[in-house]
């Protein structure tokens, strides 16, 4: 059975662990508060939020729905990871004519909870009886409040977490951040409080979100490991029609997303979504996906794939689920 931390307390057995010494020479330090949540980058503004919830809204969702039925809160939600591939599967998931998705991100459970629940419900798009509401926010999955809040308002929510190579995703996160922040040190000067002593700084965001069996745990005091799907990343790029066949079982859906819906891009190095039957050009991730990462020190990455190691064996025993991570690093 998975670790639980008990509800008295707020640190499980991968917070523990992360305070504790792992290997000769690499001590893992983390501050007092060192998880509590930081401000998440978002590309979702009010404004666009104000303009999904006014009247006559469609929600962002897809134009082809005809605008009538009623906004419901939503049944399932993508809660993370940042840079783990939520945007991908946000929009293979809203191909599906059962499915009706925010395009935005509600930040709710993180950012906007105070406004309630019949703000969040305006923000939705409307949907017939039988259709699914969604959306994605993955700062949800490292927001300590998230898991109660969500649990608070419908306990059966169905949760998808798309996980990824935590060293990549951590680069990928840099990446972003560089692209509107050039002037921010280096990812090498980022990712340690001591290089020369090896000690990672698991305080900053792009190196904790990774550490994916520590977050688990918070939302596992509250929801069952069978309401909670976590995808592959990097087979939802490698292959996707088989990522989106277990989505859409998860969801109750009947499998209309397969792989004629996909057409691989080689120059972004992703598939783009294209509808069958229409002609158009397929439709890709905007240019703010699939950036050039910048050359980082291959000791700094040895460094992080022995810090991330004894997490991810721990996510794997804690859902069950192999993503072979370490196996993908040695075959480079």
């Amino acid at each position: 059975a998975p670790p639980r931390a008990s509800n008295g307390s707020r640190e499980g057995a991968a917070g523990t662990w992360l305070r504790t010494q792992l290997a000769p020479g690499e001590v893992i330090t983390a501050q007092s508060g060192a998880f509590e949540r930081d401000p998440q980058e978002s590309s979702t503004t009010d404004e666009e939020l104000s303009r999904a919830g006014s009247p006559g809204s469609r929600g962002g969702s897809g134009s082809t729905t005809p605008d009538y039925g009623e906004k419901r809160l939503p049944q399932a939600l993508i809660i993370g990871v940042k840079k783990g591939g939520t945007r991908a599967l946000l929009e293979a998931i809203r191909a599906h004519p059962d499915v009706r998705a925010v395009g935005t991100e509600p930040h709710f459970f993180d950012r906007n909870y105070e406004k309630g629940l019949e703000w969040y419900r305006n923000v939705m798009p409307k949907t017939l009886d039988g259709q699914i509401t969604m959306e994605k926010t993955p700062s949800y999955f490292v927001t300590n409040e998230a898991p109660r809040r969500i649990h608070s308002m419908a306990k059966d929510t169905k949760l998808i977490v798309v996980v990824r190579n935590p060293v990549t995703r951590a680069i990928s996160d840099y990446t972003q951040t560089l692209s509107k922040k050039p002037e921010i040190p280096t990812f090498e000067v980022l990712a340690f409080k001591n290089r020369t002593l090896g000690l990672i700084d698991a305080s900053w965001s792009a190196i904790r979100i990774g550490i994916y069996a520590l977050h688990l745990e918070n939302w596992l005091q509250y929801f069952p490991l069978s309401q909670i799907l976590f995808v592959s990343g990097e087979r939802l790029i490698t292959d996707p029609a088989g990522e989106m066949a277990k989505v859409q079982d998860f969801l109750g859906l009947k499998r209309i997303v397969t792989e004629k819906h996909f057409y691989f891009n080689k120059t972004k190095g992703f598939p783009c979504l294209k509808k069958p039957e229409d002609s158009s050009a397929p439709r890709c991730l905007g240019k703010s996906k699939g950036r050039t990462h910048p050359k980082i020190d291959p000791d700094v990455i040895h460094r992080l794939r022995k810090f991330y190691k004894p997490f991810n064996v721990m996510f794997y025993q804690m859902t069950g689920q192999d993503f072979q991570w370490e196996q993908e690093e040695s075959d480079k």
